[in-house]
C-alpha cells in the first residue's frame, strides 16, 4: 500500500497519480454533495454555471447572472492559484510542490467546517453567500492539483470526462473484431487501465458524495473537518521536509 506521504511527492508515477486522484475524488464528492444540501447547488458544476451565465444574459436576470459569474470566477481563481503555487514550487525544487495547494485547501476547509453556518450569512457582490464562492474556489484548486500531477489525465471534481472515458472503453470492449475483414493493426482494443481509472474515480466520487451528504445531514458543517485532516495528512509531510531548507535559505538571505 502506498504511504500517504508519497502521494504528493515531487516525483510522480502512475500509481501515485491514481491513488491521489481517488482520494481527491472522494473529497470532491463529499464536499460537492454535502454542499448541495446546504446551498442547493453543486459548487463544482461549471458546465451548469456556464449555461446559467447564458441564461442570465438572455433572460436579463441579474441575480442569475451574478450567481454564475461568481462561481465561475471563484473556480478559475482556485485553478490559477494552484498553478502559481505549483510552478513556484517547481522553480524552488520543493518536495511539497504538489502539497502546497492541498495545504491551502485544508487551511480553507478547517475554518469552514468549524464556522460554516456563519459564512452562509456573509453577503458578496455576486448575490450568493461567501460559502458558494469558497467551495467553488476549493474545487477549482483541487481539480487543478489532480490535473497538474497527472499531466491532465485525471480530473476529480466533475465526472463528465470520466463517464465519457468509461463509456468509450466499454464500447471498444464490446466491439466485435472480424478477424477475416481486418488487418491486425486495425483491431480495436480497449484500454483496461483507462477503464479502471475512470470507473475508480466515478466510484470514489459517488462514495464521497454519500458520506458527505450523510455527514452534512446528521452532524452539519463539522463533517468537513475529517476531510481537511485527510488533506493535511497528504500535504504536511513533504512540507515539513522543505522547512529545514527554507530555514537555511532565509538565514543566508538575512545575513
Amino acid at each position: 500500500m502506498l504511504r500517504l506521504r508519497f502521494l504528493t511527492s515531487r516525483h510522480r508515477a502512475p500509481s501515485t497519480n491514481r491513488a491521489l486522484g481517488l482520494l481527491l475524488a472522494f473529497n470532491a464528492g463529499a464536499v460537492n454533495a454535502g454542499g448541495f444540501l446546504v446551498l442547493h447547488m453543486y459548487t463544482s458544476y461549471m458546465t451548469g454555471f456556464a449555461s446559467q451565465l447564458a441564461d442570465g444574459l438572455v433572460l436579463g436576470n441579474t441575480r442569475l447572472l451574478l450567481n454564475a459569474l461568481g462561481a465561475v470566477l471563484a473556480f478559475v481563481s482556485g485553478a490559477a492559484v494552484c498553478a502559481v503555487l505549483v510552478h513556484w514550487g517547481r522553480q524552488h525544487r520543493l518536495h511539497s510542490v504538489y502539497a502546497l495547494p492541498l495545504l491551502l485547501e485544508a487551511a480553507l476547509m478547517l475554518p469552514f467546517g468549524l464556522m460554516g453556518a456563519v459564512t452562509l450569512t456573509w453577503a458578496t457582490p455576486f448575490a450568493v453567500p461567501l460559502t458558494v464562492l469558497l467551495l467553488s474556489f476549493i474545487m477549482g484548486l483541487q481539480n487543478a492539483v489532480a490535473s497538474k500531477t497527472s499531466g491532465g489525465s485525471i480530473r476529480t471534481t466533475h465526472m463528465t470526462g470520466n463517464i465519457t472515458d468509461l463509456g468509450m472503453e466499454i464500447g471498444k470492449l464490446l466491439y466485435w473484431n472480424r478477424k477475416s475483414a481486418l488487418a491486425p493493426a486495425s483491431t480495436v482494443h480497449h484500454d483496461r487501465s483507462r477503464m479502471r481509472r475512470a470507473a475508480g474515480l466515478i466510484g470514489m466520487f459517488v462514495l464521497g458524495g454519500v458520506v458527505g451528504a450523510l455527514g452534512f445531514k446528521h452532524v452539519g458543517f463539522v463533517c468537513v473537518v475529517p476531510l481537511a485532516a485527510l488533506l493535511l495528512a497528504l500535504s504536511v509531510p513533504p512540507f515539513m521536509r522543505d522547512l529545514p531548507r527554507s530555514g537555511l535559505r532565509f538565514g543566508k538571505a538575512s545575513s
